[in-house]
């Protein structure tokens, strides 16, 4: 069974936007710890914090977040 990893560009999303950790945490009320862990891989987000980082930057969930399942697809 192969490793599956939640990739995600939160960074990039938020360096075109100049804007902090704690400006999305606030816009989408969670802490900046929580935006920051889940940059760095270390948490996985719910569903309904996934959807409103997606909304907050006007894109779908896949264009923030990506499913690595080691299969190269």
């Amino acid at each position: 069974m192969a490793v599956q990893e939640l990739n995600n560009k939160i960074k990039v999303y938020r360096a075109m936007r100049n804007i902090s950790q704690e400006e999305l945490a606030i816009a989408i009320e969670v802490t900046r710890k929580t935006i920051n862990t889940i940059e760095t891989g270390k948490f996985v987000p719910s569903t309904i914090i996934a959807l409103k980082i997606a909304r907050y930057f006007k894109v779908s969930v896949e264009d923030i977040f990506e499913l690595n399942d080691g299969r190269g697809e």
